[in-house]
């Protein structure tokens, strides 16, 4: 598996390659934002570690336009900034994790190892969590073996959601990102959470869909948060 390091510290860049080589991945390093989003768009990596200030090309715009252009690489942030504001605004430019510095690299690598793995689960025709099952090509939910009918709006926000198992998404990335609609209102995804709610979690004491006040909606076992 080959992961892409984009960290202009050169010092930090080396831990974490060195960290990753002995944990059996390859890997690549660009010590600037230009130079990591060429490589992000000419080749195939199973993980971006992308850290967020870089010369020439910020990590958020670089995320935003790997996103724009349909690259799904799993990516996981670094910054100095530990604030809820600059997690958000990661999240919405499509990014999947996001780690602080200073961090221990036990965690990083952690978080790379899930990254992946969730990756590669979600890749596959359908979709598990729990007793939720989506399959992605014929557009189709079940929940403990039930079907349920859900509109193409419904649909594609339970599928975003559940393709980023755990992680969380604003209104704002569910409204640009996955509707692709910018002019609706923010209360209007609240509105489409309670519909999936009512039709995913009413019927099941395993409640999957969660609120993240003040940041956005997740899904995952209650037992997870």
């Amino acid at each position: 598996m080959r992961v892409l390091i984009v960290e202009d510290e050169i010092d930090i860049a080396e831990i974490i390659r060195q960290g990753l080589i002995e944990a059996h991945y390859t890997v690549e390093v660009a010590h600037e934002g230009k130079r990591g989003l060429q490589l992000a768009t000419e080749r195939t990596y199973s993980l971006i570690i992308l850290d967020i200030m870089l010369p020439y090309r910020d990590g958020w715009s670089i995320c935003e336009e790997l996103r724009s252009h349909r690259n799904h690489t799993p990516i996981l942030m670094l910054t100095a900034r530990d604030s809820v504001r600059d997690k958000v605004k990661g999240l919405e430019m499509g990014a999947d994790d996001y780690l602080p510095k200073p961090f221990d690299f036990d965690e990083l690598l952690a978080r790379v190892r899930a990254l992946i793995r969730r990756d590669r689960v979600h890749k596959g025709k359908t979709i598990k969590i729990a007793d939720l099952e989506i399959d992605t090509h014929a557009r189709s939910v079940h929940r403990s073996g039930h079907a349920i009918a859900l509109t193409p709006r419904e649909y594609d926000l339970l599928e975003a959601l559940a393709s980023h198992e755990g992680q969380v998404l604003t209104r704002e990335t569910i409204q640009e990102r996955v509707w692709m609609d910018e002019e609706s209102y923010s209360n209007t995804v609240d509105a489409y959470i309670r519909l999936l709610r009512k039709k995913i979690d009413a019927n099941s004491d395993t409640k999957l869909i969660q609120t993240v006040h003040g940041v956005g909606y997740t899904l995952r076992r209650a037992e997870e948060d």
